[in-house]
């Protein structure tokens, strides 16, 4: 298991704080490779606000009723609210990275409907773009090194995040309807389980009867990004778990996800995470 977490004044308790509007106490990120479950249950809840994006795989949420089980999957984020109860799991075998937030303040509740996020809304779409990762890092880093003015710093973070929620939801009101989410959450399942196989998106469109150009401006509202991004994105995902967790070669690794050439595979995986295959696991 991957974690990098960080807390306000090194402390892992909930807590109000009414000085500011918005302040971050909290915030990390898991990804799940070897270590088989991570649950999570708190049942007075907490007296914060805590965010969670699930950035790949998927999440198994317990609401209201704890034995119905609601699965949440990447591109979507779950709010939870001050005192709700809180049960979730985490497996390793859905491949899940998640990142959270934890927040309190004393507008936080208003400020949040100003963003679009009403008190209906606790679990909802936003996207699989990488913008939301790189905010969420941004935070972590700042919270780690508290430099001057870090406060600021980070509820300037988690504004840009809220503020792309709001942009997302209007978007999707106006330009994907139930028919085209239904299509892209199959195309979705499709491509996490044969994404190291040769997919063209043409053929994929045309096979369940839509135009490729109708498919992938649907794809990319509803995931914000396109077919082939989310494809490449599963491919350096699994490959980041491999590097880390076996003794697979990186000829062995690139065929394992989806790449013939492995010069070609590490091209893409530098350019992706900025170090090469064998640079990567080195620093692990």
């Amino acid at each position: 298991m991957y974690t990098n977490n960080a807390y306000l004044n090194n402390s892992t308790i909930d807590r109000k704080d009414k000085s500011k509007p918005l302040v971050v106490t909290m915030c990390g990120t898991y990804k799940l490779y070897t270590h088989p479950k991570l649950p999570t249950w708190r049942p007075r809840g907490r007296v914060d606000f805590q965010l969670i994006f699930i950035a790949a795989g998927k999440a198994h949420f317990h609401f209201d009723n704890d034995e119905e089980e609601t699965i949440v999957h990447a591109g979507h984020m779950v709010l939870y609210r001050p005192r709700e109860p809180q049960k979730y799991e985490y497996y390793a075998k859905d491949q899940v990275e998640v990142y959270w937030v934890h927040f309190t303040g004393n507008n936080v509740t208003n400020l949040l409907r100003s963003y679009g996020l009403t008190n209906d809304k606790r679990v909802f779409h936003c996207g699989s773009g990488s913008e939301y990762q790189y905010l969420f890092r941004a935070m972590i880093k700042e919270l780690q090194m508290c430099q001057d003015s870090y406060p600021e710093m980070l509820e300037m973070y988690l504004r840009q995040i809220f503020i792309k929620l709001q942009r997302h939801f209007k978007s999707s009101i106006t330009t994907v309807n139930s028919h085209a989410a239904e299509e892209i959450d199959k195309a979705i399942s499709y491509f996490s389980e044969h994404y190291n196989e040769p997919i063209s998106i043409d053929d994929y469109a045309e096979q369940n009867h839509v135009s490729a150009s109708w498919f992938i401006r649907n794809f990319r509202l509803y995931a914000g990004i396109t077919p082939k991004q989310f494809i490449l994105q599963k491919r350096i995902y699994n490959a980041e778990a491999l590097l880390q967790n076996t003794q697979y070669n990186i000829n062995e690794i690139a065929q394992i996800v989806g790449y013939d050439n492995p010069l070609y595979f590490s091209r893409i995986f530098q350019k992706a995470k900025g170090l090469s295959p064998s640079e990567y696991r080195k620093n692990i």
